[in-house]
C-alpha cells in the first residue's frame, strides 16, 4: 500500500493518502487544506481519490474536504454525531483567523463497525467520541496502522474542553477501543510525529493508569 501522511493547514493536521497500486483506488483522511498538495500527490502516484473520510469535524481537519469532493467527485465521510461541529465552524475560523470554510454534512455517516476499503485493504472504523462525540480512529490490521485523529498523540491525549468533549469518555475510548489493539501498531496521529501503541503504553503519561 501507498501511504503518504504530510501537514495541512493552519494548525499542521497530519493529512494521510492511502493508495491501492494495482487498482488505482486512493482515500484521503483528514484533508484540512492544502487541497492542490494533495491533489499533486495523488497524480505523483497515478491515484485515483474514491472516498475523503475526516476523523472529527474540527475545521484543521475538514475544511479542504468540501473543495476536494468538488474536484474528485469523491464521497465524504464522518461521523453523524460530528453534525454539531458545522455550525460553530465561524467561531473556529475566528480563532484560527482564517476564512470561513464550505463544510457539508457527511455523504455517508463513518459509524463504528463500518469498514471501507482501500481497494483490497479494508479499513475499519471505531468510533472514539471524547474529543468530539463523532471522533472516529481507522484501523488497518493488515498495515498495522492506526490513523487516530485527535484521539491519541505521541506521549499525549486529545483536548476534551472544546464544545462536544468529553474527558472520562475520551480515556474509555483510549481504554475500550485503541489499546487492546497490537502492540506494533503505527500511530499517526492528528497533529505531529507518529509512534506506536506499544511505544505510549510504555511511555505516555495520560494512558498510564488506564
Amino acid at each position: 500500500m501507498i501511504r503518504e501522511t504530510f501537514p495541512v493547514g493552519p494548525l499542521q493536521c497530519n493529512c494521510t493518502l492511502l493508495g491501492d497500486e494495482s487498482t488505482g483506488e486512493a482515500t484521503v483522511v483528514d484533508p484540512g487544506g492544502d487541497v492542490q498538495r494533495i491533489e499533486a500527490i495523488l497524480a505523483k502516484h497515478n491515484l485515483r481519490l474514491t472516498q475523503i473520510v475526516v476523523t472529527h469535524a474540527h475545521l484543521d481537519h475538514i475544511a479542504g474536504a468540501h473543495t476536494l469532493r468538488q474536484r474528485t467527485g469523491a464521497p465524504v465521510l464522518y461521523n453523524q454525531h460530528d453534525l454539531p461541529q458545522l455550525a460553530l465552524m465561524p467561531e473556529q475560523a475566528a480563532w484560527m483567523g482564517v476564512p470561513v470554510p464550505t463544510v457539508l454534512a457527511p455523504d455517508a455517516s463513518a459509524d463504528d463497525g463500518m469498514v471501507l476499503r482501500v481497494g483490497s485493504t479494508p479499513v475499519e472504523v471505531l468510533h472514539t467520541p471524547g474529543h468530539t462525540q463523532g471522533s472516529i480512529c481507522l484501523h488497518l490490521p493488515s498495515e498495522h496502522l492506526l490513523l487516530a485523529g485527535d484521539t491519541l498523540f505521541r506521549d499525549g491525549i486529545g483536548r476534551a474542553d472544546f464544545p462536544g468533549g468529553n474527558l472520562p469518555q475520551l480515556m474509555r475510548s483510549i481504554a475500550t477501543r485503541l489499546l487492546h489493539l497490537p502492540k506494533c501498531n503505527v500511530v499517526v496521529p492528528g497533529h505531529g510525529p507518529e509512534t506506536t501503541l506499544g511505544r505510549e503504553l510504555e511511555c505516555n503519561p495520560f494512558i498510564q493508569n488506564v
